[in-house]
Order: C-alpha cells, then sequence, then structure tokens
C-alpha cells in the first residue's frame, strides 16, 4: 500500500514580507522558506523552500539571506560567507559540487504549504 505525501500549512502567505524569507519547521528539519514577488513574473507571489542550513558557514541561516534574481531564476546569498544558491536546484553557484536540499512549496488558499518528505 503507497501513501500520498500531504501538504502542510505553514503560515499565511501575508505573514512573510515581500522578498523576504523565515524559517519553518519541517519534520525536524529546518527549512528557509522565501516570499518571492516580481514585475519579471506577472507581479504575482511564489513561494520557494531550501534548507535553511549553509553547508560553508556550517550554520542555520539561509532564511536571512539575500534573495537575487537573473533572467527570471532566482538565488538566496548567505548572510555569512555570501555564496548563492539556486532555489530552484539547491546548487552552489560558486562551487558545482555543493549543493543544498529543495523543498515543494506552494501557495493554497492565501496560505504557505510544503510538501512533507516521505
Amino acid at each position: 500500500m503507497t501513501t500520498s505525501a500531504q501538504w502542510i500549512d505553514i503560515c499565511k502567505i501575508l505573514d512573510i514580507p515581500k522578498n523576504t524569507g523565515v524559517c519553518a519547521h519541517l519534520q525536524g528539519e529546518q527549512v528557509a522558506v522565501f516570499h518571492i514577488h516580481s514585475r519579471s513574473n506577472g507581479a504575482e507571489s511564489q513561494v520557494k523552500a531550501v534548507s535553511n542550513f549553509d553547508p560553508f558557514a556550517k550554520a542555520n541561516v539561509l532564511s536571512r539571506g539575500l534573495i537575487t534574481e537573473l533572467d527570471e531564476k532566482y538565488s538566496i546569498a548567505s548572510p555569512l560567507l555570501k555564496q548563492q544558491f539556486c532555489l530552484d536546484t539547491g546548487k552552489c553557484q560558486q562551487d558545482d559540487s555543493v549543493s543544498i536540499p529543495i523543498y515543494e512549496s506552494r501557495i493554497n488558499n492565501g496560505f504557505v504549504q510544503l510538501k512533507e518528505v516521505s
């Protein structure tokens, strides 16, 4: 018998200021959740979620990083050592051998949701 993963409400999208991030807990892990709001995507809000752990600084700080955009692709720059991680793939832009986990996320009826990890 297979079970399908559940979507978990994290907070209301209005609780995260536009173009910033927050830290959430998902199944014992810290997850950095970002509210992306850009004119290039039609000024519609979207959410991206990655691990909050910066593998270079060895600290849970990515939710406080700076969101960057290049060619409609979003990254998070670590607030400590400034490495940038793609919010779609988790890959470090300065070192292809390093990546961070990404999490499925969405906005549903005004709530930010993360998909539980199976």
